[in-house]
C-alpha cells in the first residue's frame, strides 16, 4: 500500500515534463518502444474532442513525486461508446494501488459519459502479450480477452515488387485538405465492416495533416477513372522514435480499399507503393500493426509482402 497516493486532473503544460519523464523511465525497465518527447505528449493531448480536465488523470505520492499517469482516449462517434485506457505506473511503485485506481477512474469516467451521451460504454485497454503483470491487473479488475493483434516487420533491403495496379486506376499523392471530406468518406467506407469501427471525422483528420511528422509524400490513394477515391496508403517516419529505439523504421500506418473496389488487387499496389517510397526515403525497415482476425484478409496480403510477426499484442474490454 502506498501511503498517502493521490489523484489530481491535468493541470496544462507545467505537468509535461514530468509525464514525459516517468513514461521515459517506464520505458527504461519495460522497453516497450512508448518513450515520448515533450512535443509528442502536446501533439496526443491535443486532438480533438479530449477533454483535458477529465480525460487525463495523474497519481503522486505524498512527496508530490508522479508516480502513476493515466488518459482516456474516447470515441467521438458510434455506439457503444470505446474509452481506450492507457496508464503507466513508476516501476517502483507497481505494488498494484496505482493500477487499480487507475482502471477505477476509468470506469467512473466512462460511466459519466454514458451519462452525458444516453449510450452504452466499454472501458478497453491494450497489453503485450508477454506483459504478464499487467494482464494479472485486467484480469483482476474484470477485463476479458476480446482480439488479438501483431506488429510485422519487413526488411526494406529486400526487393520490392512494382506495383501494378488495376486498369483505370491512378496512384496519386493526397491533393490536400480541400479533400479532406472525400478522404474521410473513403476511410469510413473502407473500415466500416472492420472490428472497433468507430467514423472519422472530418475534424479530427485535419488536426492529423497538419502535425509536424505528417509527410505528404507518404499518403497515396488510388483514384478510379470517374475521380472516386478508392483507396489509400499513408506512412510516417519519426526521427525522435527512431532516435530513441536506434533503429531505422518507417511506418505503414494505416492501409485501406473502399467497398466495391476489393478483390482487384489496389491494397497490395498501395503498399508495395509506399514501401518504395520508404525505401527512398532511406528507411531500413517497414513496421506495421495488424488485427489477426482482420476480414478482409490483411494479414495474408501482408505476409505475402514479405513482412513476418515480430510482436503480440491483446485488446481487453469490460463493459461498463
Amino acid at each position: 500500500m502506498i501511503a498517502n497516493l493521490s489523484a489530481r486532473c491535468y493541470a496544462g503544460d507545467r505537468d509535461l515534463t514530468a509525464i514525459a519523464d516517468l513514461m521515459n523511465i517506464c520505458e527504461e525497465v519495460d522497453r516497450l518502444d512508448e518513450g515520448t518527447t515533450i512535443s509528442e505528449l502536446q501533439a496526443e493531448f491535443n486532438q480533438p474532442s479530449r477533454d483535458l480536465a477529465r480525460d487525463i488523470c495523474l497519481w503522486e505520492d505524498a512527496d508530490g513525486k508522479l508516480i502513476g499517469f493515466t488518459e482516456l482516449s474516447i470515441s467521438e462517434t458510434g455506439e457503444p461508446i470505446d474509452g481506450w485506457l492507457w496508464f503507466r505506473v513508476h516501476p517502483e511503485a507497481r505494488c498494484g494501488d496505482v493500477e487499480v485506481a487507475a482502471v477505477a477512474w476509468g470506469e467512473r469516467r466512462m460511466r459519466e459519459v454514458a451519462k452525458e451521451r444516453g449510450a452504452q460504454v466499454k472501458l478497453r485497454s491494450w497489453v503485450r502479450a508477454q506483459d504478464a503483470d499487467r494482464i494479472s491487473v485486467l484480469t483482476n479488475c474484470g477485463f476479458r480477452v476480446d482480439r488479438y493483434f501483431c506488429r510485422m516487420a519487413r526488411s526494406l533491403s529486400e526487393p520490392i515488387p512494382q506495383a501494378q495496379f488495376p486498369e483505370g486506376f491512378t496512384l496519386r499523392v493526397f491533393p490536400g485538405e480541400q479533400d479532406a471530406e472525400a478522404w474521410v468518406e473513403m476511410f469510413n467506407q473502407s473500415f466500416i465492416d472492420h472490428w472497433n469501427h468507430h467514423d472519422l471525422t472530418v475534424e479530427k483528420f485535419k488536426y492529423d495533416l497538419a502535425k509536424p511528422s505528417y509527410r505528404k509524400d507518404l499518403d497515396l490513394i488510388a483514384v478510379a477513372a470517374d475521380g472516386t477515391f478508392a483507396a489509400f496508403c499513408y506512412g510516417e517516419i519519426s526521427p525522435q522514435e527512431c532516435d530513441r529505439t536506434g533503429r531505422n523504421e518507417g511506418w505503414i500506418c494505416v492501409l485501406g480499399t473502399r467497398r466495391g473496389f476489393r478483390k482487384i488487387g489496389l491494397g497490395r499496389a498501395m503498399l508495395l507503393a509506399l514501401l518504395q517510397r520508404l525505401k527512398v526515403a532511406g528507411v531500413e525497415t517497414a513496421i506495421l500493426g495488424v488485427d489477426t482476425a482482420n476480414p478482409s484478409g490483411a494479414l495474408r496480403l501482408y505476409e505475402s509482402a514479405g513482412f513476418h510477426n515480430i510482436r503480440d499484442s491483446i485488446s481487453y474490454v469490460k463493459d461498463v
